[in-house]
């Protein structure tokens, strides 16, 4: 799938209201880390309580590693190959299978450090499979990189108000290039692989959430439980769409999650994530006939959701603490409390140093909905309907 349209929005609309409220870091703290990732270091990354910033500077230091092992011709070759054969390359396992070159030898435990301090910062299990990837920034690349033409290595910069890039070439040096031209230069990015990394932040967060009291089969009673009418209602989307923001080239993949929230039947507030990996491109329609809502999980006719984007820089052990945070201090009134705002507020502020991880959202949803729905910032719409899942 072309670069420039896989990577969603931080979406603005209705989040700049919120934006607002939230100091931006400034592009200068920006360059300063993008220069002190670029720095020679034995280290894989320095310690930051900022996840999206050590995640960008564990980015950074492997891209410049990655580029100084190509001066290997024999690992250049197979990096070569296997950047051209696929998509995505992994690259902890490519360098663990490449036995005979000296270069890949060397890189290889300095992947498996980066990996751990990876996966350390997204609040993932260490045993969570290799995310650094590889990939040709564009395919328009692919014919110099396969006439032999030396690549450069670069990471996605964490700002996306820059509008340069730092790239390495096999002899450490730094180029410089314009985020919004495509360079004729070969250049491989190293970033995140974002669909594993939300598959396995999903499960860390469904685990931590239900630990936190905010999901889990156990905030159901007895006669609401999906057996009581030999099944349960739920809200289908029927299809959804964002909108484009016109991604620079050097951005990579981003997947796109829902939290559903409402008040459970115990009447604590419940946050239910739901993935939707299949959402690729903008401005594009999708007919995925997915199940967003389970009502029997609720205790009003009544839910939000709340469209988010991985963008490789999420912690979800500290997303699930945050909203354990927030949210357990709403109680039930006796009445539906809009849970959008609340859910915001409880992202912690340094995740909000670039442009917000918020996609769109949807309020009051209710299980007799039907037809397309617009979403409050403006920048998504989902057709949803009704729909009995009967039991087994």
């Amino acid at each position: 799938m072309p670069t420039t349209s896989r990577a969603f929005l931080r979406r603005r609309g209705a989040a700049v209201a919120l934006a607002a409220t939230v100091l931006l870091a400034p592009f200068a703290q920006s360059a300063a880390a993008a220069e002190s990732a670029a720095a020679p270091s034995s280290s894989v990354a320095a310690p930051s309580t900022d996840p999206a910033t050590t995640v960008a500077t564990i980015e950074a230091r492997t891209a410049r590693a990655v580029a100084r092992s190509l001066a290997d011709p024999a690992w250049q070759d197979r990096v070569e190959k296997a950047a051209l054969a696929s998509e995505t390359v992994r690259l902890a396992p490519l360098a663990d299978r490449a036995d005979d070159e000296a270069a890949a030898r060397t890189l290889a435990p300095r992947l498996h450090r980066a990996e751990r301090r990876l996966a350390e910062a997204k609040g993932l299990d260490a045993d969570t499979p290799p995310l650094l990837n590889l990939r040709l920034a564009a395919d328009s690349m692919r014919a110099a990189l396969a006439d032999g033409r030396a690549p450069l290595v670069a990471a996605a910069p964490a700002d996306e108000t820059a509008r340069t890039v730092p790239a390495y070439d096999s002899r450490g040096r730094t180029h410089t290039l314009n985020v919004r031209s495509v360079p004729e230069r070969p250049v491989y990015i190293v970033d995140v692989d974002a669909t594993r990394a939300l598959a396995a932040g999903m499960d860390v967060l469904r685990e931590e959430l239900t630990a936190q009291g905010l999901g889990g089969a156990a905030a159901r009673v007895a006669d609401n439980a999906p057996t009581a009418q030999g099944g349960f209602w739920t809200t289908r989307i029927t299809s959804v769409r964002l909108s484009d923001n016109k991604e620079p080239w050097v951005k990579g993949s981003s997947e796109i999650y829902t939290l559903v929230t409402g008040f459970g039947h115990d009447g604590k507030v419940r946050v239910d994530p739901v993935e939707m990996p299949y959402l690729d491109d903008e401005d594009h329609t999708y007919y995925p006939n997915q199940v967003l809502v389970n009502w029997s999980y609720y205790k009003y006719n009544l839910a939000d959701a709340v469209m988010m984007e991985e963008d490789g820089g999420t912690n979800y052990h500290d997303l699930a603490q945050a909203l354990a945070t927030a949210l357990l201090t709403i109680t039930d009134q006796g009445m539906y409390i809009p849970l959008v705002n609340a859910l915001l507020d409880a992202i912690p502020t340094d995740w909000w140093t670039d442009d917000p991880d918020y996609v769109d959202s949807w309020y009051t949803l209710a299980q007799g909905d039907r037809g397309t729905l617009n979403g409050a910032a403006g920048n998504g719409t989902m057709g949803v309907e009704p729909y009995f899942v009967d039991a087994l």
